[in-house]
């Protein structure tokens, strides 16, 4: 193993300080002039105190968190209460309207459909007392100039938007003209005032205020760790009696463990940032992931200085791009280790679709895997080291994990893994373990709930019940738009079935849609309000048998066009979950709550093996969501119609979209099916419970025109003696 040299810190930080204080002042006063304020402005005080006289006096204040512009725009409806606290009512992510990903653009369809939410309430925009934005945008603007002067000359060219083209200075330019717009759409002559809230502090209010932990009088540890913020890339929190302190930020953007993960993943992995990082996670599992021998690992591990109180620290001898960004990313050193970087214009873009040529070559080559799995464990080593830190300097036993980084459900296992009860004797001298919560949307998705949730609680107002599902993105569909779409396309084909508002109707379409997976059919669930978040939880998912093997190598090829390497997650009822899988009781908080959302792996027990192999991934993990009858009535009753059908209340859940964000609406929902060459049918139920099922009616020596679809419907008929004026399936 090489030994290489180490340089921390940026070579003028004096200089990019001064920067930083000389141009805030000339950001907040551009912003202001265009109704854009900073949280410590005398506007943002006005609204913080009205509030507090609000909610003193009994009334419901509503809030509205916004993600003007940076990937993942969308805005959020907040309600907070003396009664009932801070209480979420929707997060509308404008990806889902636009079937952009990570859409960076103004939320103009996300507020379209808010409107529309607010009326049902029987509210208006003017009943908004606030719109928060999801960055201080005027600091982030600062800190990103004091970055680039920071390595200056070399620095400058991170002032290049093609140096980071998802987040740049342009990007947060742009969100300045939110207020004018926001005028002209919901009908107001003023612009109307946002103000920005602390990046970190958003991820960090929201994502401790929904756990399980939010009325806890023993102290809870909050971990922030992304790309980066607007004046940092770690931050460490710790909550007391239901109030938030933030300990530390790191006040740097390159010594950022997110940053590490996304440009070493798309540059190895030859797919573009923010959907690389969760594809080099599912890799890593083929590579070697002992340290000792993984021949990556060690050379690697030097990239990183771990130093004393938990901070982590960028060896800028080996990297790069806290010069050149994406254009430059490498050292000379770490190109000897890791080969030539994939540049960016090389790199596999997900939101296009792959050719049967291109799943051939999608695969990981071991290499790769190698690779994948070295910074896997180099990130996993960062955890242990700032959660050990935490733990041991705060005593605390409880740990809300936020910030991108959070959707690393491998590390996150590893972490209750680490966390054990002998660490806790050994480090603490007491009989506990750490317990850790990670929110459905830990990434930017979540932001703009953040920032609603942030203000409301520096007012004052108490924690509200936590979370329990993540169903809150955009309107349920309606009976008329359901028919609209299908009506629209004449090779769609479409049968009314029953309404699953009526408990034994649910039963009985359950069980067919369970009778029809057990035959290896494969079909999409499209119904209620979507999921926030990067997950399919059963809104918006394709299901399919987990008892076949071959039925991870179908999904991907014939119906997902994804690269073989991804793996499969299964959805699963609470009554099953253990028997199947062996869940860590430090997820137990909350009624196992941590398992709600597909944020945490567990590992298989031995008989899951044989009887679900398709939702085992390569390293004996699998990412799993417990289903609550309370929270998915029928999705619960499908899963135990599975139990009844296959013998395990388990399915496959995955992604209702093919190279796209998850689904939004009927008409996206469709695409999907009929993009699709392995989708047998899909069931769309309206706002009111009806039950659509579509099938795309088309015979092409790939496609059946939904023979075998109808084939099962008449046996399953039949063999469940139901009678034709109970469920239709003519």
């Amino acid at each position: 193993m090489s030994r290489h040299s180490v340089s921390l810190g940026g070579s003028h930080p004096r200089l990019a300080s001064v920067v930083y204080d000389l141009s805030r002042p000339l950001f907040k006063a551009m912003a202001a002039a265009k109704s854009f304020y900073c949280a410590d402005s005398p506007i943002a005080s006005n609204r913080l105190g009205s509030m507090r006289d609000k909610v003193r006096r009994g009334e419901p204040v509503y809030l509205v968190g916004i993600g003007p512009s940076g990937h993942n725009s969308g805005v959020a409806l907040v309600e907070a209460s003396q009664a009932r606290g801070i209480r979420l009512i929707c997060n509308n992510e404008e990806e889902r309207f636009t079937g952009i990903k990570h859409d960076k653009g103004y939320p103009e369809l996300s507020i379209e459909a808010l409107g529309i939410q607010l009326d049902e309430l029987g509210l208006s925009f003017r009943d908004v007392h606030a719109w928060l934005a999801s960055w201080d945008y005027v600091s982030a603007c600062s800190f990103g100039l004091s970055m680039a002067i920071e390595e200056a000359p070399a620095g400058l060219g991170l002032l290049r938007s093609a140096a980071s083209p998802k987040m740049n200075r342009q990007t947060f330019m742009s969100a300045f003209a939110a207020p004018r717009r926001l005028a002209d759409q919901i009908g107001t002559d003023k612009p109307v005032p946002v103000i920005g809230m602390r990046h970190h502090d958003n991820h960090a209010y929201f994502s401790f205020c929904a756990s399980p932990f939010n009325f806890s009088k023993d102290p809870v540890i909050v971990t922030v760790i992304d790309g980066f913020g607007d004046d940092g890339s770690i931050s460490f929190y710790v909550a007391e009696n239901g109030k938030l302190t933030r300990l530390r930020s790191n006040r740097s953007m390159f010594d950022s463990l997110g940053l590490l993960y996304s440009v070493i993943s798309s540059t190895q992995g030859g797919w573009t940032t923010l959907s690389s990082e969760g594809r080099f996670m599912g890799a890593s599992a083929w590579g070697d992931t002992n340290r000792p021998t993984n021949p990556y690992y060690q050379e690697l591990r030097q990239i990183l200085v771990f130093a004393s109180e938990g901070r982590i620290y960028l060896n800028r001898r080996m990297a790069n791009w806290h010069r050149k960004g994406e254009l430059n990313p490498y050292t000379n050193d770490l190109a000897r280790l890791l080969g030539a970087p994939v540049a960016p214009q090389r790199q596999r873009n997900p939101d296009f679709l792959m050719t049967t040529e291109d799943l051939e070559h999608g695969g990981c080559t071991v290499e790769t895997a190698q690779k994948a799995a070295a910074l896997q464990l180099l990130f996993e080593d960062a955890l242990f080291h700032v959660v050990g830190h935490l733990v041991r300097s705060t005593g605390s036993d409880k740990l809300v994990l936020t910030g991108g980084t959070a959707l690393n459900c491998v590390a996150n296992m590893r972490l209750l893994d680490h966390f054990d009860e002998d660490y806790y004797r050994r480090y603490l001298s007491r009989d506990s373990r750490l317990h850790i919560w990670v929110p459905p949307t830990p990434g930017d998705a979540g932001v703009a709930m953040g920032a609603a949730y942030n203000f409301a609680a520096t007012s004052g107002v108490p924690m509200g019940k936590h979370l329990e599902h993540a169903f809150y993105c955009g309107l349920p569909p309606s009976d008329d738009e359901i028919l609209k779409s299908t009506q629209s396309l004449p090779d769609v084909a479409c049968l009314r079935l029953g309404n699953v508002s009526e408990p034994s109707m649910r039963g009985l379409i359950a069980d067919l849609m369970a009778y029809i997976v057990s035959e290896d059919g494969i079909l999409g669930i499209f119904q209620g309000v979507a999921e926030t978040g990067p997950r399919a939880l059963g809104h918006r998912s394709i299901i399919a048998n987990p008892c076949n093997p071959n039925t991870l190598q179908n999904l991907n090829q014939r119906v997902k066009f994804r690269e073989p390497l991804r793996p499969l997650a299964p959805m699963v009822t609470y009554e099953s979950a253990d028997r199947w899988f062996v869940l860590s009781p430090g997820a137990s908080a909350g009624d196992w709550n941590a398992y709600n959302y597909m944020v945490l792996s567990v590992r298989a027990r031995p008989e899951s093996h044989r009887v679900i192999p398709a939702v085992i991934h390569r390293d004996g993990t699998a990412r799993i969501q417990i289903v609550r009858r309370e929270t998915d009535p029928f999705v619960h009753d499908y899963l135990t119609a599975m139990g009844r059908r296959v013998g395990a209340e388990v399915s496959v859940n995955t992604s209702l979209n093919v190279k796209s964000p998850i689904v939004q609406t009927p008409q996206q929902a469709l695409r999907t099916l009929r993009l699709s060459r392995g989708m047998d049918g899909l069931f769309l139920i309206g706002a009111g419970g009806n039950v659509f099922l579509a099938w795309h009616n088309v015979s092409d020596g790939v496609k059946d025109a939904g023979h075998r679809l109808r084939t099962w419907l008449r046996v399953w008929k039949e063999e469940s003696g139901v009678s034709e004026d109970r469920l239709q399936l003519a």
